[in-house]
């Protein structure tokens, strides 16, 4: 396939990458995302709105954020190969997830809308749309599984202080998918005054291609500031996956280079069912939340219990344009377990003073890995956020750290 031309053909009109995508919805929200579908397209060509947009990443949220080479961890790896980091944790609010939230707070103005919804898992997402509220002067409820509330009390806190309004959802597993289905309730009954920010490249067309489109400016920055730094482009990028949005705007910009591709899923636990939220590894094509991708499901073909102690990762689906990547061949898909995943999280906080999300970990955790099967040459992950989040979480299951050489 000719990737240069990747971008002007996917999504089709209708939404899909390949057979996966499309909008899967009720009647009654049809009109209601054709108007989001009709506003986008017609803001994301205006030159007022791309400069507007430019001007809060530069003022508000301190883009760009940097490239950083861990040369401690590096070395300690074996030093062959370089590790990098695109920072996204130095973003504003912590994570990438405000690269999207502020043009969706800007397209809400836009459609003339009073109230942004969203649903969150580690809680990002949900501060950056609580942030992006304030920031425009919306109302705002975010709904979060209870689970990932009691897991993520810091970021449940920053909402709250931001003027939002968290609703604990008690249903089900009481983690993402609970409380993704709990904000689309609240977006069928009020769609006419409000505009649901989804939180990853998932849900109905046009929000993956939306969602994209907001984060293809870490992809773009890395790229450029990499080559400048080096003189070369990297030999592997990798970003973590749950729904895949820091991953599909990390991947989109080297996707015509000669570069390795590399998505990482939590593992978990394990292998077993409901232990894990390895969707690309372990699932099977279906429709969820409006949108054709590949997801895990129980015997029964209903979305599975998942499981990862990253709770941004905690998805049973994946974005479809990653299910058509893969398809393609373009990229690979891996994963990373709890175990590893915290290694990564105490290594770079120790070698580099840098604490990650656990989220994020997982894509640290690759890349040790890679460094010592490779012999030479440079790795380029996409740090997605910060782990201000996950410290209680962290510190009350495996303390401060002062054993982590035996997570090795």
């Amino acid at each position: 396939m000719d990737f240069s031309t990747y971008l002007k053909n996917y999504p089709t009109k209708d939404g899909y990458f390949g057979k996966y995508g499309g909008a899967y919805l009720p009647p009654q929200l049809v009109p209601a995302m054709k108007d989001i579908t009709d506003a986008y397209l017609t803001i994301c060509h205006s030159s007022q709105f791309i400069n507007e947009l430019r001007r809060i990443r530069r003022e508000f949220q301190g883009r760009p954020t940097p490239v950083y080479h861990c040369e401690t961890l590096s070395r300690r790896l074996g030093g062959k190969t370089q590790i990098y980091l695109k920072r996204e944790d130095l973003n504003h609010t912590g994570a990438h997830k405000l690269n999207h939230c502020m043009g969706e707070g800007l397209l809400a103005k836009f459609m003339g809308k009073k109230r942004i919804i969203a649903e969150t898992g580690a809680g990002q997402h949900g501060v950056a749309v609580a942030t992006a509220a304030a920031f425009f002067g919306l109302d705002c409820t975010v709904y979060m599984g209870a689970v990932d509330v009691a897991k993520q009390a810091p970021n449940v806190a920053r909402m709250k202080v931001l003027g939002t309004k968290v609703v604990s959802v008690t249903e089900g597993q009481q983690t993402l998918k609970e409380a993704v289905d709990a904000a689309f309730a609240d977006y069928l009954e009020n769609y006419k005054d409000t505009i649901y920010a989804i939180g990853s490249v998932v849900g109905p067309h046009p929000f993956p291609m939306m969602v994209r489109d907001f984060q293809y400016v870490v992809g773009e920055e890395a790229r450029a500031q990499f080559k400048e730094m080096t003189g070369f482009l990297p030999d592997v990028i990798t970003a973590c996956v749950g729904g895949g949005s820091n991953s599909i705007g990390f991947f989109l910009p080297f996707i015509n280079d000669p570069v390795e591709i590399v998505g990482v899923e939590p593992l978990g636990r394990g292998t077993k069912l409901g232990d894990h939220a390895a969707s690309m590894t372990y699932g099977s094509e279906g429709v969820m939340h409006g949108f054709n991708s590949i997801m895990l499901k129980d015997e029964n073909g209903e979305p599975a219990p998942v499981y990862s102690i990253a709770s941004g990762l905690d998805y049973q689906s994946v974005g479809p344009e990653h299910a058509f990547l893969r398809e393609l061949g373009r990229v690979k898909y891996e994963s990373a377990t709890d175990r590893e995943a915290v290694n990564a999280f105490f290594k770079l906080s120790r070698y580099e003073g840098i604490i990650p999300a656990l989220e994020s970990s997982h894509a640290v955790a690759y890349a040790m890995r890679r460094a010592k099967e490779m012999d030479g040459g440079s790795i380029l992950v996409n740090l997605s956020g910060r782990g201000d989040k996950d410290l209680d979480y962290v510190i009350e299951k495996y303390g401060y750290g002062d054993d982590f050489a035996d997570f090795d």
